[in-house]
């Protein structure tokens, strides 16, 4: 009975840290597209290029103010880059991480006072 509670807690533990990591995922690949439209001077006109910018913007703000934007002006596009995302990709992703040890920290003493 106690094996089956410990595997159940382990379970719900591993979906716990799963879970985290797919919404780094998500946010990561968010900030990916934004750095590669930035850099490549997408059209912000665009309705998939303005809803990427719209959302990871609201993840990025935190972060803006910390370095100023290169801005490279071309024949058609300019393009920037952005610090702020890469900063912002960096710290989610340890945030994410953080979070995760913190699950399986929250899991390891029950689990090895049971066995």
């Amino acid at each position: 009975m106690e094996e089956d509670s410990t595997f159940r807690h382990q379970e719900n533990s591993i979906r716990s840290k799963k879970i985290v990591y797919y919404i780094l995922g998500v946010l990561e690949v968010l900030f990916a597209f934004r750095l590669i439209f930035k850099l490549l001077g997408a059209n912000p006109g665009s309705a998939f290029v303005s809803f990427i910018y719209t959302v990871s913007g609201v993840f990025a703000a935190p972060f803006n103010g910390i370095f100023r934007s290169a801005v490279t002006e071309g024949i058609e596009t300019k393009s920037v880059l952005e610090p702020t995302t890469i900063i912002a990709m960096i710290v989610y992703a340890l945030i994410a991480y953080g979070v995760a040890r913190l699950i399986e920290i929250y899991r390891t003493p029950r689990d090895e006072g049971i066995r």
